[in-house]
């Protein structure tokens, strides 16, 4: 376990404040994201995290498929639990953004959300405890996915000269600086949406995920009949309130996701800007 791994070593070591052995403070860094392969297939290294992933893509589709399977007009635990959360994503998000034109990606975005949400809150579960989102690769897939659709739409609805201009060409802009504009806003919807998109959901969870272990760590490492034993006890504190304020950071990240995919969807089928 993340955390954990670090915590063991420290208490093998005896490594306190003011202790004998007169070890340092075993600062975590990014070595807390790497992990040892737990098997490799043909050079590809199987990881932690890819075993998580897998598990919580499993947990969507299982939870919705076990929620939605037989249907009834008068739904049961399950399947009411499966209708707030699709109805949360449809009406708070898909509809908001997209409008009625954005029903039949309503699917898409609800697992798109769960899965995101459901790989962060990865960082609090005993024995995963590691947010699957602050490995670049998963945000960067996910990106890509909404990158891809994002270009598809638009060429599709207005072919190619038409899907250009509604990237590039801004409306009610004076003629003579389009020059400046049009390429800022290449630039920016072709290559900087996805970058930005990827990045946002990796570095929050990479950041929250880093600041939890630190003060966890510090919690054991001042531990001891000293005077670090009441830091210590702070560390624990905050350390607590960093996990609880990261409950409300997961569901942010995962709801931030989808609201950007289904503002660049809706972008794509706009007419030109």
């Amino acid at each position: 376990m993340v955390g954990a791994d670090v915590v063991q070593l420290a208490s093998e070591a005896n490594c306190h404040f003011g202790s004998d052995s007169g070890c340092g403070f075993p600062a975590p860094g990014l070595g807390e994201f790497d992990f040892k392969p737990i098997f490799t297939v043909a050079g590809v290294d199987f990881t932690k995290p890819m075993l998580l992933s897998i598990i919580c893509a499993l947990l969507v589709v299982g939870f919705f498929w076990a929620a939605f399977a037989k249907p009834k007009l008068l739904p049961g635990k399950l399947q009411l639990v499966g209708e707030i959360g699709y109805d949360f994503v449809k009406r708070s998000i898909v509809l908001e953004t997209i409008g009625k034109k954005g029903e039949k990606y309503v699917p898409m975005l609800v697992s798109m959300f769960f899965f995101v949400w459901i790989m962060n809150i990865m960082s609090i579960i005993p024995f995963a405890q590691f947010p699957v989102m602050s490995r670049i690769a998963f945000p960067a897939g996910l990106a890509i996915v909404v990158w891809i659709t994002y270009m598809t739409l638009t060429f599709k609805k207005h072919g190619f000269v038409g899907g250009m201009k509604n990237l590039c060409w801004p409306s009610g802009i004076p003629g003579w600086v389009m020059f400046i504009l049009v390429p800022i806003e290449f630039f920016s919807n072709i290559f900087v949406r996805p970058f930005t998109l990827a990045v946002r959901a990796f570095a929050n969870m990479f950041a929250g995920h880093l600041l939890i272990v630190v003060f966890s760590v510090a919690s054991w490492y001042l531990l001891s009949p000293t005077i670090g034993a009441l830091y210590g006890s702070v560390s624990f504190v905050v350390a607590v309130g960093l996990t609880a304020f990261e409950l409300l950071v997961q569901f942010l990240q995962a709801y931030i996701f989808v609201m950007l995919a289904s503002s660049y969807i809706a972008g794509a089928l706009e007419e030109a800007h």
